[in-house]
């Protein structure tokens, strides 16, 4: 035993509370190891003894990581725009990026009720798929609508803010038809990033070709999951495909489109087979054009965009 604790020491975590503890090494490599010692036991009976030791059989588990400093204050911020935005009648946002899919005969996770499996492919081989699906949905939480676009390329800032101005010109301006105000909620990271030059490039572009002053404000780094998408209309979505392979395009549309909720959701879908390619970076004097009033409050989340100066 004395032995098994001396071989055990560097690869050992454990938990200060319950004194429960755990290694990495396998029961197998610890009984090679003791043979080398001239132990020779079995790695059954190295289990037992690992027991006997207060060892125990662990897996990885995920915890939240330490709290952004300004965590408390955006989320305070957030609701404060929205609650703003609400009152004065403008139109609230909250977009983001769904996980991609393949498309193919490839195995989606979740079950459904069925007589018999659905035999799918083996591996999920990129070379045996049709193509890639770039999700990216816009959710109106006070009408509780959807819409998703679904790209064929890249989930780029040009795709997202593209689907943005798909959203607003076939719903957002009939539903707010008076409305010259938008703001919109986002995640800190991926295509509508706080720190992507390319997403405010491309949001001065909406602003141009709508006229719309646009509002966006940041959920803070590890906060993704409060925003509204995710659980109002993503959720929904992969509940409704739970289970069934995404074989199509035409299939992925019609789920997406019959996605529906007890609180009423609809939720609409449109295929983009346009080409959005990586890299496009705007120039240092174009980020000079554009119309950006960073708020006082967190001002590198909290940001409002212009239609430029007509000439």
């Amino acid at each position: 035993m004395a032995e098994m604790e001396r071989l055990l020491e560097p690869d050992t975590a454990g938990d200060p509370i319950s004194g429960l503890r755990w290694t990495r090494r396998t029961t197998a490599k610890i009984a090679a190891q003791l043979l080398r010692w001239r132990i020779r036991v079995s790695a059954r009976t190295v289990a037992r003894l690992l027991r006997k030791l207060h060892f125990s059989l662990r897996v990885n588990r995920k915890k939240i990581g330490p709290r952004h400093p300004l965590r408390d204050a955006q989320f305070a911020q957030i609701h404060k725009l929205r609650r703003r935005f609400c009152r004065q009648g403008n139109p609230v946002i909250s977009v983001d990026a769904k996980k991609r899919e393949l498309v193919g005969n490839f195995k989606n996770p979740g079950t459904k009720w069925d007589r018999t499996p659905t035999p799918v492919n083996d591996h999920d081989f990129r070379s045996q798929a049709q193509g890639v699906a770039i999700l990216y949905g816009i959710y109106d939480p006070e009408a509780n609508r959807g819409a998703l676009f679904v790209g064929v390329s890249h989930e780029t800032s040009a795709f997202a803010v593209s689907s943005i101005r798909g959203g607003w010109l076939r719903e957002g301006r009939v539903r707010y038809h008076h409305s010259q105000h938008l703001l919109i909620l986002a995640d800190t990271g991926g295509s509508n990033s706080a720190t992507r030059r390319a997403w405010k490039d491309q949001l001065q572009q909406l602003c141009d070709g709508t006229g719309l002053t646009i509002t966006v404000t940041h959920y803070p780094t590890g906060a993704s999951k409060y925003n509204p998408i995710e659980r109002r209309l993503f959720s929904a979505i992969s509940r409704n495909w739970a289970g069934e392979p995404l074989q199509s395009y035409e299939k992925i549309l019609k789920f997406i489109r019959t996605t529906t909720t007890t609180t009423g959701l609809k939720v609409r879908a449109f295929l983009d087979r346009r080409d959005y390619p990586l890299g496009a970076k705007p120039s240092a004097s174009r980020m000079r054009e554009i119309r950006i009033t960073r708020h006082h409050h967190i001002p590198r989340w909290n940001y409002t965009i212009r239609p430029s100066t007509v000439k």
